[in-house]
């Protein structure tokens, strides 16, 4: 899926350095490193929001260099979940079958699975901004999994928590991707949330990968 991909963010001075990696279906594969050691950009990277300055990111053989971040069919959850506030839960869960034009009572039918799905039953009509912290990325982690994405990406989506509920999310987020069947990968600098969410960890150090 990534072949020697490099980025760089100032001419000749590499972030992420010769880096390739593969995922499976249905696994999901952990990035772990220290911050700054270029796993973020990585994830940016693949997600199309950073340019490649050498490489490929491709899947099922297609070639995804230059194909826009709205059509790679990724889901993306950020560490500040990026809700919209001025829209309710279920309007932020149904955002992206909105844009799939999925009919209105698919797209109900959907929503209503997902917030049980998220341990969020009962909370569609209300504001996002009526939400803990701990709910807000719930909400989030349902809206990028709404139009079923082929690859879920997460760049560090609990560190924002304090420990005990991360560590209580960790465990949900875990059930909730393999229940889902959800191929994915996450960014984090924490070696405990990566063992417990992922099926493998890939560790990254000064822009590279090691093995």
């Amino acid at each position: 899926m990534v072949s020697d991909v490099s980025v760089e963010y100032t001419r000749g001075t590499p972030v992420v350095r010769e880096a390739s990696l593969s995922v499976a279906r249905r696994e999901v594969v952990a990035l772990l490193g220290p911050s700054g050691c270029g796993k973020s950009t990585l994830l940016r990277a693949i997600a199309g929001l950073e340019p490649l300055a050498a490489g490929t990111v491709s899947w099922d053989g297609e070639n995804l260099v230059g194909v826009p971040p709205h059509r790679r069919g990724f889901g993306l959850v950020f560490q500040d979940g990026q809700l919209f506030v001025h829209k309710s839960v279920a309007e932020n869960i149904a955002y992206g079958l909105r844009v799939q034009r999925m009919p209105r009572h698919e797209r109900q039918a959907r929503v209503s699975e997902l917030l049980e799905l998220v341990g969020l039953a009962g909370y569609g009509s209300r504001s996002v901004q009526e939400l803990s912290g701990g709910e807000r990325q719930r909400v989030s982690l349902a809206r990028a999994l709404a139009p079923k994405p082929r690859l879920l990406l997460l760049d560090e989506p609990l560190s924002a928590l304090d420990r005990e509920l991360r560590d209580r999310l960790a465990d949900d987020l875990a059930e909730l991707l393999r229940s889902t069947h959800t191929t994915a990968m996450l960014v984090t600098h924490d070696e405990g949330e990566a063992k417990t969410i992922a099926d493998r960890v890939v560790r990254m150090r000064a822009g590279r990968l090691e093995s």
